[in-house]
């Protein structure tokens, strides 16, 4: 049967008891971007359960799993303007390019158009192509570039309306 090999995927909202394995997804991930982008500090790297905890109480945070177990994760910060900001977007490396990073973006989607938000932007590394395909891949255009953080970083957008 085909279905016996497929895994199975789930993204849900997160809960206290997802912290740990966030904090763990965020810092693998987070360490090969920091490598990828050739940087020297990454914020993600040094947050604390607080911090995880403070966000799941503030923002929408989903987890994934694969056949249980988790394997990526995202925050989403939504702004009174009808806004929304991506952060901590991250996916384990043995899981990465099969479709996990989609269904989240997926159900990012789904959540934003649900709760009418216009647009929703992020950053990441402009010179980290992988990144920039994927989200282009979503949807997203590149509207400015910055370097308040030592590298080059991309601000991608994506409109709703």
């Amino acid at each position: 049967m085909l279905a016996d090999y497929q895994s199975l995927f789930q993204v849900r909202l997160a809960n206290y008891d997802d912290i740990e394995s966030i904090m763990s997804i965020t810092r693998e991930a987070f360490m090969k971007y920091k490598i990828m982008a050739n940087i020297d500090h990454v914020d993600a790297l040094y947050e604390t359960y607080s911090d995880v905890k403070h966000d799941i109480d503030t923002k929408i945070v989903l987890i994934a799993l694969s056949d249980g177990e988790p394997v990526g994760s995202v925050r989403v910060e939504v702004l009174p303007d009808r806004t929304a900001v991506l952060t901590r977007f991250a996916v384990k490396v043995t899981s990465q390019n099969n479709g996990i990073g989609k269904s989240i973006m997926n159900l990012v989607d789904r959540i934003m158009i649900k709760k009418n938000i216009s647009r929703i932007c992020l950053y990441t590394g402009s010179k980290v192509t992988p990144l920039i395909r994927f989200y282009y891949g979503r949807g997203f255009y590149i509207e400015s570039t910055e370097n308040s953080r030592g590298y080059l970083r991309a601000k991608l957008v994506k409109d709703y309306e």
